[in-house]
């Protein structure tokens, strides 16, 4: 019997892998690393990783404290790699636009405080649809993966991340 060891990696230690084509070319495949794409990210740079329709997956570097940032929908973030504090506001007057689906916001929204989860890797947290929300990296930089709309904040660098051969 064959065993096999599983490697989690991080921002600091991965393999990127790739996909084996056997009758197709590679450039009709997506195939990203969300360690590489976090690692040559700017800070909270909201990266596509994956795609389906209007719906997408960002990969984001965590460090420091980001902006603080809203969506008109429910969101989620799973944290692979560090340890992220997610602090929440309920703003007083909408702080996303009818007609976006997402907003960086220039400051925190007046509202009221709806708390924290302090999230390491592994662990999923909601960013529930309206209320404002800010990341801050605990120690060192980490590695976010968002499920989200596109919205302005999407990043597209398919040519750069995805396998092409």
């Amino acid at each position: 019997m064959q065993t096999s060891h599983t490697v989690f990696g991080s921002m600091d230690r991965y393999s990127k892998g790739g996909v084996e084509v056997i009758d197709d070319s590679a450039k009709d495949y997506a195939f990203s690393n969300v360690f590489e794409v976090a690692s040559k990210s700017q800070p909270y740079e909201k990266v596509a990783v994956g795609k389906n329709l209007k719906y997408v997956l960002e990969a984001v570097r965590a460090e420091g404290v980001s902006p603080w940032f809203a969506a008109s929908h429910d969101e989620s973030v799973l944290v692979m790699d560090g340890d992220i504090l997610i602090q929440y506001i309920r703003p007083n007057v909408p702080a996303v636009p009818p007609n976006k689906e997402g907003s960086r916001l220039s400051a925190a929204p007046a509202g009221e405080r709806m708390g924290w989860v302090r999230a390491h890797r592994g662990h999923m947290a909601l960013l529930p649809a309206g209320a404002a929300y800010q990341f801050q990296a605990l120690e060192r930089p980490g590695v976010l993966l968002m499920q989200t709309i596109q919205g302005d904040q999407t990043v597209e660098r398919w040519a750069d991340i995805c396998q092409t051969a």
